[in-house]
C-alpha cells in the first residue's frame, strides 16, 4: 500500500487526498499498470509473430545462393561437351531423371537442332544460381538450378542447367534454351 504525500495547508486538503488515493485503488487502475498491459500485449503479439514465421520458415525447403564446388565442376564439364558437341557423353554422364525422360538420339537430336537454330556461344553470364533441397516434383532431393544469359552466333537467349546429387556425385538433370531465334 502506498499513498501519496502532498504538501497540504490544511487537514481537509490532507483528508481529500487519503480518500482520493482509496477511491483510485479500488476504481481504475493506475496509470502504470496500463503500461504493463500495453508491454504484456505487445510481447504476446511478438511471440505470435515469432511462431508464424518460424513455422512459415521450416514449411519452405533451404535454399541459397551460390553453386558448390562439385557441381560447378559438373556444370563446367557440361558445357565444354556443349560446346564441343560431346552429346553422347553429356548423354551417359547424366542423372537417371534425364535418361528417364529422354533417348540419347533423342537428346542428341535436340542438341543439334539447337546448334542448327542459335549457332555457336560467345558468350556466358552467370544470372543466377540457387541450390534447393525439394521433396516434391519436378527435381527431387538436392539440387542446383543455374542461368546463364548466353549470346549465341545467331540471337541471344537463356540457358538453364539443373543439376541433381546423388550418392555424394553430381549430375546433369535438365538442359532448357529460350531463345526468341528458336521460334
Amino acid at each position: 500500500m502506498t499513498s501519496s504525500v502532498r504538501l497540504c495547508l490544511n487537514q481537509a486538503d490532507q483528508r481529500q487526498t487519503l480518500l482520493s488515493s482509496k477511491v483510485e485503488r479500488a476504481g481504475k487502475a493506475k496509470p502504470y499498470r496500463g503500461g504493463l498491459r500495453q508491454g504484456r500485449a505487445s510481447f504476446a503479439r511478438m511471440l505470435v509473430i515469432a511462431v508464424a514465421l518460424s513455422c512459415f520458415a521450416c514449411n519452405q525447403s533451404p535454399r541459397r545462393s551460390g553453386v558448390p564446388a562439385g557441381a560447378q565442376a559438373v556444370i563446367d564439364r557440361s558445357i565444354e561437351d556443349i560446346d564441343a558437341g560431346r552429346y553422347e557423353k553429356l548423354y551417359q554422364e547424366a542423372a537417371d531423371e534425364w535418361r528417364n525422360e529422354s533417348t540419347l538420339e533423342d537428346s542428341k537430336a535436340t542438341f543439334q537442332k539447337l546448334r542448327d537454330k542459335l549457332g555457336g556461344v560467345r558468350t556466358r553470364s552467370l544470372q543466377n544460381a540457387r541450390e534447393e533441397q525439394t521433396s516434391t516434383a519436378p527435381v527431387r532431393g538436392h539440387s542446383v538450378v543455374v542461368v546463364y544469359q548466353t549470346s549465341f552466333e545467331r540471337g541471344e537467349g537463356m540457358e538453364t542447367f539443373t543439376l541433381l546429387e546423388r550418392s555424394g556425385q553430381w549430375h546433369l538433370a535438365r538442359y532448357f534454351v529460350s531463345s526468341n531465334a528458336l521460334r
